[in-house]
């Protein structure tokens, strides 16, 4: 890459739901990421993404090598189950990564693709897109502050009725509650903590539906912190939409309510001596935030926040969680000390953008 180099040249990895409706539409709020092709196995939606996008060139899955000569960057948007694979091949050809979350579908994996990237010298960043949302970041800042006093627990809970056969439920492709949805609780009760669990233990329940078979359909979790701190939350794939947490302290609480959300505006309330006020915020693109940083990270040759190891420390959380749904005893955390940390440079605002028809995909949640 040259000195004079002012964008980084991307192709999005993968046209499912998030892809088509965020990500593709983000480039337009980000000056320096180009988006200059796509990667999918579906014909039409390359034909008509190309088309929308003014792109000259799309591959398929078997082409990926080939895309890879002609980018700078990938940002991942695959199944779970294929980010590893798809992280190490585009390290290997000395390619920049930004891959979705959950990182991966193991520990093992998430090491596999750190160790990649780092000896290929290549960025590697996972799209935690609220690290950049100023509404999120005020939140807390709000708790780290002391405003609510000694912090004491989080309570989140996150749920949605998920549509029959969508590729959430299935084992294979790395679907479950705590991979898709409990990733976000796990790591906004670390961030609001400034600390990490040293104990988990969890209990899935499956009330016998075959399209919830594979996975997990409801968990309910409780992760201790070392300084006497506890988190708990539930995920559900087959419970009314809730994405909401609260904190709680000595002084008072704050109630994000919705809290998680790319589709819609966010809203906190914080409650201090008996005192209520609220902030909230309309819809806004949390995706071109993600590429502007990151992009900015490979042009500056800066490492990147959330890291890999981010994204390696909630995969070993999920993973002891489901060791202990299985098991039925609390299971241990290995120690970890993070290095980064979300600063005011990651507090990046862009407008909203408008949901532009969808090619061969639904969302998730059943209307």
């Amino acid at each position: 890459m040259t000195a004079a180099r002012r964008s980084i040249r991307y192709a999005v990895v993968g046209l499912g739901h998030i892809a088509q409706v965020a990500v593709l539409p983000a480039f337009a709020h980000a000056r320096n990421s180009e988006l200059v092709a796509v990667v999918s196995g579906d014909r039409t939606k390359r034909r008509e993404m190309a088309k929308r996008y003014g792109l000259e060139q799309t591959f398929t899955y078997e082409e990926f090598d080939n895309c890879l000569r002609e980018v700078d960057a990938v940002y991942i948007a695959l199944p779970n189950s294929m980010h590893a694979d798809y992280t190490i091949r585009a390290a290997r050809a000395g390619v920049h990564v930004l891959c979705e979350k959950p990182m991966a579908v193991t520990t093992k994996e998430c090491q596999q693709m750190i160790a990649a990237c780092r000896k290929a010298r290549v960025k590697l960043m996972i799209a935690y897109r609220l690290h950049f949302e100023s509404l999120n970041l005020a939140a807390m800042d709000l708790a780290r502050r002391g405003r609510l006093g000694e912090l004491k627990f989080f309570n989140s809970t996150f749920s949605m009725m998920v549509r029959r056969g969508d590729i959430r439920t299935k084992r294979a492709y790395g679907g479950g509650t705590l991979y898709d949805i409990g990733v976000y609780c796990i790591n906004a009760a670390r961030n609001l903590f400034r600390a990490e669990p040293t104990q988990v233990s969890a209990v899935s329940i499956n009330s016998g539906l075959s399209s919830l078979a594979e996975i997990d359909e409801t968990t309910a979790a409780t992760l201790r912190f070392g300084n006497d701190q506890v988190a708990t939350f539930v995920t559900s794939f087959n419970a009314a939409d809730v994405a909401a947490y609260r904190i709680v302290g000595t002084k008072g609480d704050l109630h994000a309510d919705p809290a998680y959300e790319y589709a819609e505006g966010l809203e906190y309330s914080v409650t201090i001596d008996g005192k209520t006020t609220r902030k909230a915020i309309g819809k806004r693109d949390q995706f071109a935030p993600e590429l502007l940083y990151f992009s900015d990270c490979i042009l500056k040759d800066r490492e990147p926040e959330p890291s890999g190891e981010e994204g390696l420390q909630d995969v070993r959380i999920v993973d002891a969680l489901y060791q202990s749904a299985r098991s039925g005893r609390p299971v241990t955390i290995r120690r970890f000390v993070k290095t980064r940390r979300p600063t005011g440079r990651q507090r990046i605002t862009r407008p909203g953008v408008r949901k532009p028809r969808l090619i061969k995909v639904q969302s998730a949640s059943r209307d």
